[in-house]
């Protein structure tokens, strides 16, 4: 059985643009469908209280395989298309649990 695996996903937006990739997001509905796929746990916005263009996007899969296929998901390429519009830079971080 694969590990469970927690992400943490830092965007660095362009300057004022961080609640507007946040709405565009869950206006599209890609939010609702990502929270709804199978082996999702938790997918989770944070907005920085220090610095008005991060996010901290917090992703909880019940496997790394499961996380793999959620990448391939039609909603994630158009999540790709509204990221290029927002986000200047992102870094991500992996643990396994």
């Amino acid at each position: 059985m694969e590990e469970k695996i927690l992400l943490l996903v830092t965007y660095e937006v362009k300057p004022g643009e961080r609640e507007n990739l946040v709405n565009t997001v869950t206006e599209a509905g890609i939010l609702g469908k990502i929270r709804k796929e199978d082996g999702c746990i938790s997918y989770q916005y944070y907005f920085d209280s220090a610095d008005a263009d991060r996010i901290l996007l917090v992703e909880r899969w019940e496997s790394e395989t499961k996380q793999q296929e959620h990448l391939k998901t039609a909603h994630m390429v158009a999540f790709k298309g509204i990221k290029e519009q927002y986000v200047l830079n992102t870094t991500v971080e992996k643990v396994k649990f």
